[in-house]
């Protein structure tokens, strides 16, 4: 689904749209106004204009009265600077990289942190309040039908506050320019219940699958040996490196790339093998080196990380 501010599923979208409905709705009748004084004045018989009252009127108070009255019927809609976020307050981290997004959630239950990329999971009806940061230039969060966009500054931690009323998908996107791939920088922010959000949160917080196939088997022995964990952690397979997304349960995620490629066998093999065609300028070679057959297992096996 293409978002849109004017799908809210939030409230904090929800006033958004609002505001944009009647600047829509505003705007179409200025327009409308000032083609009825144009068609007015070529009908009317040639004659003296009194240019200062229309300078002053239509120039000045016109727009000011209308600007003023805008400004204070949309005041307290706007968010708080801080907003404060209430006692049972989903709280996740979300740092902008070149070119994904690190997410991090604090599992109650063990008391760990659970690190995933590239999605947000949170829990319908309850107030979600994302910490954002960037490590290298400055990106923007955006999730047009459940927030308004704000700036991650590298060395600085914003939030925002916001709630998703219904299930469903999400798509957002980095609406600041970040570099070569902004474009394919998106992320997709998944409302579930909560009992079923609850069992998700448990199940990233676990360590990868390690019933597997012969096949799997292999491309899990590949993974080490073509030194992938040098920048990316499967938890329970090797050491830890957050120089590149977590890939953990990395089979369980709707799309590869930061939604650039739908998580299939085949876009799996595409992304570890033209990695720098598909997404140029990315912080991964290409390993079109390997041969099919290791690339086909090493494929398969990081799609039963779920």
């Amino acid at each position: 689904m293409t978002p849109s501010v004017l799908q809210a599923a939030g409230e904090a979208a929800r006033q958004i749209a609002t505001v944009s409905w009647v600047l829509f709705i505003g705007g179409a009748v200025i327009f409308a106004g000032v083609m009825l004084l144009l068609a007015f004045a070529l009908r009317r018989p040639a004659g003296k204009v009194r240019g200062r009252a229309w300078v002053i009127g239509g120039g000045l108070v016109f727009p000011g009265v209308v600007l003023a009255a805008l400004y204070a019927w949309q005041l307290p809609m706007t968010p708080a600077w801080k907003p404060v976020p209430p006692p049972d307050a989903l709280v996740v981290t979300v740092t902008g990289r070149m070119w994904w997004w690190d997410v991090r959630y604090h599992d109650p239950a063990t008391g760990a942190d659970v690190f995933t990329a590239n999605e947000i999971r949170v829990p319908v009806g309850r107030p979600v309040y994302p910490a954002l940061a960037s490590t290298d230039v400055i990106h923007s969060f955006w999730v047009p039908q459940l927030a308004g966009k704000l700036d991650m500054v590298p060395g600085k931690v914003q939030h925002l506050l916001l709630t998703a009323d219904r299930a469903g998908t999400y798509r957002g996107q980095c609406a600041e320019f970040c570099g070569e791939q902004h474009a394919r920088m998106a992320l997709h922010v998944v409302a579930l219940e909560p009992t079923a959000f609850d069992a998700r949160l448990a199940a990233q917080a676990a360590p990868a699958n390690m019933q597997v196939t012969q096949r799997q088997a292999a491309g899990r022995q590949a993974f080490p040996a073509n030194r992938c964990d040098a920048c990316h952690t499967v938890r329970g397979v090797g050491g830890e490196s957050r120089l590149g997304p977590d890939l953990t349960h990395v089979g369980s995620r709707l799309q590869l790339a930061t939604g650039t490629l739908e998580n299939t066998q085949a876009s799996r093999e595409r992304w570890i093998a033209h990695v720098q065609e598909v997404k140029t300028g990315a912080r991964m070679p290409s390993y079109d080196r390997l041969d099919a057959q290791t690339l086909g297992a090493m494929a398969d096996w990081l799609g039963a990380l779920k």
